[in-house]
């Protein structure tokens, strides 16, 4: 059993890495959700970097349980000039809490944040144990409420990821009940011909303060369940030339073609 584990990650990391060819792979993490028992490590999945899009996942929680947001289709909020809009003309529709999260919308993400207020918005990551609970960014252009996620004060690493998303599967964050129905709704990415049902979010950021496409991380993180069995993901790479589609999407795209292999290694593919 050891050597079909040994054979299978190995294969699965292979598919990783030369899927992400135009990209370093930084950190591959697995876990069962239930016992946080690590079925793949690999790379460098202890160090912070930037959240980005993939706080949406804690957004959602947060405005959900406030009741700033309601169900998947209320609020439906109107873009005004002003609001950022870098995603093109999708971000400047009218948005829903959906759509939000499957077009990755900022303005959205900052309407809920603004909402909450700076000390609710804090108390919230504190309890939810996120990375380094860092919400404020007082220095900089996206501070606190308006994007302290986003190349700023706010990091976290693969590992507490995984560690984030198993709170979720498991539903021990404090939050209600309404709030973990309506995130999984939204955040439902896929259901795979092999019965695995994919939970997730794409993140695209940099280091450093200001947004560098030609170094982007790509995040994309999550939870999936095949029967009562769950796992928590986070798999991180970094671009080393400016690519497209943006680094974030690629690495969906990369680790779900290896899901199998990673969430069941001692299974022959």
């Amino acid at each position: 059993m050891k050597h079909w584990r040994r054979a299978l990650f190995t294969s699965a990391a292979g598919l990783l890495a030369a899927a992400t060819s135009d990209a370093r792979p930084i950190c591959t993490v697995v876990a069962d959700a239930a016992t946080g028992q690590l079925l793949v490590q690999q790379g460098d999945c202890a160090t912070r970097v930037t959240p980005a899009s993939t706080f949406k996942v804690a957004i959602s929680l947060m405005g959900f349980d406030a009741g700033v947001l309601k169900d998947a289709h209320t609020p439906t909020l109107d873009f005004h000039a002003g609001y950022p809009d870098w995603g093109g003309a999708p971000w400047r529709e009218p948005t829903d809490p959906a759509r939000w999260m499957k077009l990755s919308i900022f303005w959205y993400s900052q309407q809920v944040t603004q909402a909450l207020g700076q000390a609710r918005f804090q108390q919230y990551t504190t309890a939810f144990g996120y990375g380094n609970e860092d919400a404020t960014s007082p220095a900089g252009e996206l501070n606190g409420v308006m994007g302290a996620w986003v190349n700023a004060s706010l990091r976290i690493s693969p590992l507490e990821q995984v560690a984030f998303m198993r709170k979720i599967a498991n539903r021990t964050l404090p939050v209600s009940a309404h709030a973990y129905d309506m995130t999984e709704r939204i955040t439902l990415i896929d259901t795979r011909p092999d019965g695995w049902i994919v939970h997730g979010k794409t993140g695209t950021g940099s280091p450093g303060r200001k947004y560098d496409a030609s170094h982007a991380y790509g995040w994309f993180v999550g939870w999936a369940a095949k029967g009562p069995r769950k796992v928590a993901f986070a798999y991180l790479i970094q671009d080393d030339e400016r690519q497209t589609p943006n680094a974030g999407l690629r690495a969906r795209d990369t680790f779900l073609a290896t899901l199998p292999a990673l969430a069941e290694p001692g299974r022959p593919q």
